[in-house]
């Protein structure tokens, strides 16, 4: 449901403003992924919308004029075995509903991805391609590195060979690994106090048990007494 902005406060009009805008977001990127990729038989992993930071004026579009639009950088990949991963620039004309896949380069053909500044959010990056360099700014710093993290993880996962190379890049951004570090870590001490927990627990299993057996021994003798008493004394 699209969030209401009427009757609210500047405070709360802006945080439906941005709330608004993240459901347009997710809406499109929906969109993208239902027209442009899904009849392929391919997945959209992820996408950002974009805009150009040194622009690029273009006299003639494909549309039969000038118009405004929007960007989309959206990262692909097959669904059918061996997997081929995809970087797409997907555009939404003005007036029109509807997605236009425009340039589209293969995974292996990104040399590097260049965030810009690694000791502050920013939306700005860069991409390189063999044959194409694009900078670009992301509608929001936290798109961009959502989009940073799923692509690092993508070149990490689907190219074995040549993977571009991340500069300029927040530790956050690429912190795929890190989190499956973290994770590990985390199962690896959960282990560690279960076994030490089983270990005390077997400890004390045993002093009971010798507890156990001492009691035993003690009720023996006890009887085995008790017994030779009541027998001398019928005698």
């Amino acid at each position: 449901m699209m969030p209401v902005l009427l009757f609210q406060g500047p405070c709360k009009r802006e945080n439906s403003l941005r709330a608004l805008v993240t459901w347009l977001t997710m809406s499109a990127k929906s969109a993208i992924s239902k027209e442009i990729f899904a009849p392929l038989d391919e997945r959209m992993l992820g996408a950002v919308q974009v805009k150009r930071r040194t622009k690029k004026k273009i006299p003639f579009l494909a549309t039969g004029g000038q118009g405004e639009y929007l960007t989309y950088i959206c990262l692909s990949v097959t669904n059918k075995k061996p997997t081929q991963a995809s970087i797409t620039k997907v555009k939404q004309f003005e007036g029109s509903t509807s997605f236009v896949r425009r340039s589209q380069w293969m995974l292996e053909q990104l040399r590097q991805v260049n965030g810009i500044d690694p000791n502050r959010d920013s939306a700005e990056f860069d991409l390189l391609f063999e044959n194409a360099f694009d900078q670009w700014v992301a509608s929001t710093a936290s798109e961009k590195c959502t989009f940073f993290q799923i692509l690092h993880h993508t070149c990490q996962r689907y190219l074995t060979d040549r993977k571009p190379e991340f500069i300029n890049c927040q530790s956050k951004i690429m912190g795929g690994n890190s989190i499956l570090h973290s994770a590990a870590d985390s199962v690896t001490s959960a282990v560690q106090k279960a076994s030490q927990a089983l270990n005390e627990r077997g400890e004390r299993l045993g002093r009971a048990e010798e507890k156990t057996e001492d009691l035993k021994n003690s009720a023996q003798q006890f009887a085995e007494t008790a017994h030779k008493l009541a027998m001398k004394h019928k005698c």
